[in-house]
């Protein structure tokens, strides 16, 4: 919007117009949320008054924020405490972080009920960036039809605000019923800005702005959510103890009588988490975080700005190769080869781009371009999307970083470093200094997000999912991390660390022992042998894996060929990859390839999706490839092309029905056909969906092997996101029930004289190999690194005692209470094999 263009707003809806001052709501007639008019509608869809992003849009569909690419902000709240509704009666058809024109549908929703069932069904439109306006119409209006002129000047700028070092408050439980939506979040933010200070509104890994009202209700807070506040400046003391109070009392609404600081919990002698790294360690607390970058919006001219972003995008690649080159392992290489391709996103450029053609710096519209993305992948509700917004913006960071020359230097760390974050990047965690830092605790993350992988490389033990409270530790404190059982201990006594020590010095000789001995088959001492094999996505973790004593591959995961990049990888490609994979194992190996198993939870970039409202429940595996067949039938071509160099299996992922089978199956036997190839590889399926498993009899006759995996067979038993922040300890798959499935796959496929693996990360736990031996499971594949480890356990094992803990523990109640029984065994086991080796 420049001096001579003012900014037209169109009429979201039909009806008749209104002054704020008649609006019966003392919070939007004193206009603290912003100046605008009301509508008391005639139609039943809320139309888009701009063209712009929806910058909000409230779970509840009640209220949607848009904002152009000059700033101007509008928000569109239907009716008065409709946020009471809890989104029955509205339909939204739009995303936050979408961009739509002027007049494109935003909300439907039944005026009938909601007039019925809310205070009122009056209409609010405010320009909440503070701009002044004129009025176009009055009266009856028509949807739209031109409504107001945004007038050409710059909006109201907020007081400047002194930089410092962030104070952080307690956290606190929200009081609110219906969270922080426009009316406490406008009570909040009009109490922000009366003070010197930038302030910070905390939940979980999210921030927002506190003098932002529409920042604020895009956290989508809900009654009970954990919230920080943090200021830095003059007044940071007074805005934080002010603001703390204020929601504790509910910013205008009446609450419940509860104590909103969790004093409880700071308390607490141990902050609970999920295990992302396994390991422990004893050292000092360091909290780390990112310095806020100032960003100038206003470029210095559309090729200047052009130039400074082309060549920060070069060196971020060259930056990138680099990191590519020292990781170690393929895991680590394939994470930064990802970062290298955001890097090229066409979508992200041409939003950069188109900012840069309407005056913007090159920091400005990077920055906005991959802001925006990551705010729609988060808001997404799915865990691995949201970790790779998490990498993207991690490349986003470096790329602004070289745009405003801002050397990246590594924290400087002390000694025996226990890091404290709301959030760690790939980036970040690839740099850290293992000899200073002894491992990590983030309050975001998931455990098989990219920074679990690179602290696994690492060797770092790390938790991720932890309390917000853990931000408020103070630097130095002494703590212990006991990352196997996802505890951080605050108040560690001299006994717990001497036991941490003695502990550590006893895994460290075992490993080395159990690596010597790798190359030993996994036989029980009674003479019961285990086939261990490996899951891998890379030949150069199949030949890691032969090294440690892999005795094949377990689950190859296909996926990998497809994932991190924009154009399908050749069939060629394919072809020679599994070949050279085959090659590597040799002919009396096992290979059990996986069909490609990506889906709404694991877009691919080039294959079209609809956006589903709960993707791990959606078109995902071989729903995907049976409805695509194409895809599927190129894959099986590629695979077939290692007949003959290793014991050839397929296996299809998320099978639920037997008629997925018996369709795999023949457009397996179509191209084997085709290709000329006499011998059929064996073909299984992949026990993740409980109907697969209750039906395994049904199932067997018509399947050479089954393999569980027990992650998502958890998930979906227990009706829990095992990357849940709150859910993740009790997504456990110990539970019991999750074990008697386990059991009824294996008896109906030992029924039919057909064999069973686990490929879930059940199997690398040493904990749990007694119980699933003792289940009759045939074959163990693991994490290649564990595969010593996990051979080792089963040679100190008994068939005859691993059966009787197995009917044990499948009659106790929950997890935790299989984990205990299973501690104790191994701990008599231990005991036993010190005996006998003595």
């Amino acid at each position: 919007m420049t001096a001579t263009q003012p900014l037209e707003l169109l009429a979201p809806l039909s009806g008749v117009l209104l002054a704020l001052d008649q609006v019966p709501d003392p919070v939007f007639a004193s206009r603290m949320i912003g100046d605008g008019l009301c509508i008391d509608p005639t139609s039943q869809t809320l139309c888009a008054p701009l063209t712009g992003v929806v910058s909000n849009i409230q779970n509840t569909g009640h209220a949607v924020s848009i904002t152009d690419d000059n700033g101007v902000q509008v928000l569109m709240h239907i009716g008065l405490d409709t946020v009471n509704l809890a989104g029955k009666g509205f339909t939204r058809l739009v995303e936050e972080g979408q961009r739509v024109e002027a007049g494109e549908p935003l909300i439907e929703f039944d005026a009938d009920y909601v007039a019925l069932n809310a205070r009122s069904l009056l209409t609010l439109m405010l320009v909440v960036s503070g701009e002044p306006f004129t009025l176009l119409a009055n009266g009856a209006v028509d949807i739209g039809q031109p409504l107001l002129q945004v007038s050409p000047g710059e909006p109201i700028e907020a007081a400047s605000e002194e930089e410092g070092d962030a104070l952080f408050s307690k956290p606190l439980s929200l009081p609110n019923a219906n969270g922080l939506h426009a009316r406490p979040a406008a009570v909040f933010a009009q109490a922000a800005k009366g003070f010197n200070a930038s302030i910070y509104l905390h939940k979980q890994t999210q921030s927002a702005n506190a003098k932002s009202l529409v920042a604020i209700m895009a956290l989508q807070t809900v009654q009970g959510d954990i919230l920080q506040v943090s200021a830095a400046g003059e007044e940071a003391e007074a805005a934080i103890k002010a603001l703390v109070e204020l929601l504790a009392q509910g910013c205008g609404e009446p609450v419940a009588a509860t104590v909103a600081v969790v004093e409880s919990v700071v308390s607490a002698t141990v902050l609970r988490g999920v295990c992302a790294s396994p390991g422990s360690a004893c050292g000092h607390v360091v909290q780390v975080a990112e310095p806020e970058l100032s960003i100038p919006e206003k470029g210095a001219g559309e090729a200047v700005e052009r130039a400074a972003l082309a060549r920060a995008l070069r060196a971020a690649t060259e930056a990138l190769q680099t990191l590519q080159a020292k990781a170690v392992g393929s895991a680590q290489a394939e994470i930064f080869r990802a970062h290298q391709e955001l890097l090229e996103d066409p979508t992200l450029l041409e939003h950069a781009h188109g900012l840069l053609a309407a005056g913007k710096s090159a920091a400005f519209s990077w920055h906005s371009a991959t802001a925006a993305t990551v705010k729609l992948f988060q808001g997404l509700g799915n865990a691995l999307i949201a970790e790779r917004a998490a990498d993207l913006a991690d490349v986003g960071q470096r790329v602004l970083k070289l745009i405003l020359e801002i050397e990246d230097r590594a924290w400087d760390l002390p000694e025996r470093a226990i890091l404290i974050a709301e959030q760690l990047t790939p980036s970040q965690t690839a740099s850290l200094d293992t000899g200073k830092v002894l491992g990590f605790v983030t309050v975001g993350g998931g455990a098989t997000s990219h920074v679990a992988i690179l602290a696994r490389a690492l060797g770092l033990p790390a938790i991720c999912g932890v309390p917000v409270q853990v931000l408020a530790l103070v630097n130095g404190k002494h703590v212990l991390l006991d990352a196997d059982k996802g505890e951080l201990h605050l108040e560690p006594n001299q006994a717990e660390i001497e036991q941490l020590k003695a502990a550590r010095q006893q895994q460290a000789q075992r490993q080395q022992r159990d690596v010597a001995q790798a190359a030993l088959p996994a036989i029980t001492r009674d003479g019961h042998h285990i086939e261990v094999t490996a899951n891998v996505a890379s030949l150069q973790e199949v030949e890691q894996s032969l090294t440690l004593g892999g005795e094949g591959v377990g689950l190859l995961r296909s996926e990998f060929l497809y994932l991190d990049r924009n154009r399908a990888p050749s069939p060629e490609e394919q072809a020679s990859t599994y070949t050279a994979i085959a090659r590597a194992l040799g002919a009396e190996r096992n290979l059990v390839v996986r069909t490609l198993d990506v889906g709404g939870d694991k877009p691919l970039a080039y294959v079209p999706m609809e956006a589903e409202t709960n993707p791990f429940l959606g078109l995902r595996g071989i729903r995907l490839c049976l409805e695509r067949p194409e895809l599927l039938r190129e894959q099986f071509r590629a695979i077939l092309a290692s007949a003959g160099l290793a014991r050839l299996h397929i296996m299809l992922p998320m099978v639920s029905l037997l008629s997925e089978l018996h369709l795999a199956r023949r457009i397996l036997e179509e191209e084997a056909l085709a290709l000329g190839v006499g011998e059929l590889p064996k073909l299984g399926i992949m026990i993740e969906v409980p109907s697969a498993a209750l039906m395994a009899d049904v199932f067997a006759p018509h399947v050479d092997f089954f393999s569980i995996g027990t992650n998502d067979l958890t998930q979906y038993t227990l009706a829990m996101d095992r990357d849940h922040p709150r859910l993740a300890s009790q997504a456990d798959s110990f539970h019991p029930a999750v074990l008697r499935l386990i059991a009824t796959t294996v008896k109906a496929a030992h029924a039919h004289g057909k064999w069973v693996g686990v490929c879930g990360a059940l199997a690398s736990e040493a904990l749990a190999v007694p119980v699933l031996i003792g289940l009759g499971v045939d074959e163990l594949s693991v994490s290649v690194p564990l595969i010593p480890t996990i051979k080792a356990t089963v040679r100190e094992l008994d068939l005859v005692d691993c059966q009787s803990i197995a009917r044990q523990v499948l009659g106790l109640e929950e997890a935790a209470q299989v984990r205990e029984a299973l501690r104790g065994f191994h701990a008599a086991t231990v005991e036993t094999s010190s005996v006998l080796e003595n």
